[in-house]
């Protein structure tokens, strides 16, 4: 098994079940004991706003406010400095616990020995 799973999701409201299926995923590994850091890339880099991932509907699909604290409780939650810049977010606008970073460290985490990534 792998020791790391380094997750991007690309999705948001603009393809909710591939969404849900990458927090899923992340929040059920955090769950297994499974070291966990996710990247909220494209649509997805609202859900680091305070409210946003409360608004997400998708029937059947545990709630994004709920899979998301569960991610931060026991995970890394980052969002991607590029799409940061592109929505006018900063620091200061982000849930407690996001951190916003770029590329070289998502290759850094994901050609870590040990590590597994996937993209959604």
């Amino acid at each position: 098994m792998a020791k790391k799973l380094v997750i991007k999701v690309t999705a948001g409201v603009d393809a909710p079940e591939r969404c849900s299926q990458a927090f899923t995923v992340a929040a059920v590994a955090v769950a297994s004991g499974v070291e966990v850091s996710m990247w909220l890339t494209g649509e997805s880099a609202w859900f680091v706003l305070p409210g946003r991932a409360a608004e997400f509907e998708l029937p059947h699909a545990a709630p994004l406010p709920d899979l998301v604290d569960s991610i931060l409780a026991g995970g890394t939650l980052t969002l991607c400095t590029q799409c940061a810049a592109r929505r006018d977010i900063t620091e200061k606008d982000v849930i407690e616990g996001v951190r916003i970073a770029g590329a070289q460290v998502f290759v850094q985490e994901a050609m870590a020995e040990g590590a597994q990534a996937l993209v959604y």
